[in-house]
């Protein structure tokens, strides 16, 4: 089966990590993202992933915690980078070859995001992982997902999540929601539909990036996604 995609950029959330558990990582919610990502290199997809940190660390509100915003959006970019190994791990043990890459700086256990470098381990095959966001407070892991996928010229950004698309209202709250299976950015503007924050829906309008939202739980999807069946929501 071809591949409808030949380069993705992979968002995941740091809470998908946590699978039913309150903190922390599970490790059968790690070992099914490897093998979900597995199958798809093996169709030669090229595979690039951002990783939330929110199963560690959320940035807090700062008269709570007396942890200032920009000190604690690094504490974020940390988590980040355990989320980035803990996958890479994942992935290794699966037989899949990796790179972490860090916006900033570790060389103990990731490389350093470089543009060129991070273009060249796709193309060679090898999934690469970028942590630390931007490198930089006030942004977070979405703009840092949509800024990679521009930078690497991906074709589309899969945003992996726990529901299977974007709907009209918070189907967990709301019985009568309906599903989109096809939406602009237009239309998520106006219905005031958060796909992403606004940072990083920007960036994938005006680069006209598409962006799909499904639900990567689900064993499978991932591949269904890059293959062109009809999953989750697109957005364009």
């Amino acid at each position: 089966m071809l591949p409808k995609y030949k380069r993705i950029l992979l968002k995941l959330s740091g809470e998908s990590l946590m699978g039913d558990k309150s903190f922390g990582l599970d490790s059968d919610v790690i070992a099914q993202y490897a093998r979900d990502v597995k199958s798809i290199t093996e169709l030669g997809v090229q595979v690039a992933i951002v990783i939330g940190g929110g199963n560690i660390y959320r940035g807090m509100n700062e008269a709570e915690t007396g942890i200032e915003r920009a000190h604690g959006d690094y504490m974020g970019m940390l988590a980040t980078v355990i989320n980035g190994m803990a996958l890479q791990a994942g992935l290794e043990k699966v037989g899949v070859y990796t790179r972490l890459q860090s916006a900033i700086k570790m060389e103990q256990i990731a490389e350093p995001y470089i543009r060129r470098r991070a273009i060249r381990h796709v193309e060679k095959g090898r999934v690469v992982i970028f942590g630390a966001g931007t490198g930089n407070p006030y942004f977070t892991t979405d703009t840092a997902g949509s800024l990679r996928a521009i930078e690497i010229s991906a074709d589309v950004i899969l945003k992996g999540t726990r529901v299977d698309g974007i709907y009209s209202a918070d189907p967990e709250k709301d019985p009568t929601a309906t599903k989109f299976n096809t939406i602009t950015f237009q239309e998520c503007l106006t219905n005031n539909l958060r796909v992403m924050d606004m940072t990083a829906f920007t960036l994938c309008m005006e680069n006209n990036l598409p962006i799909i939202v499904f639900n990567m739980n689900k064993e499978g999807n991932l591949r269904r996604v890059v293959t062109g069946e009809k999953v989750g929501t697109l957005v364009r």
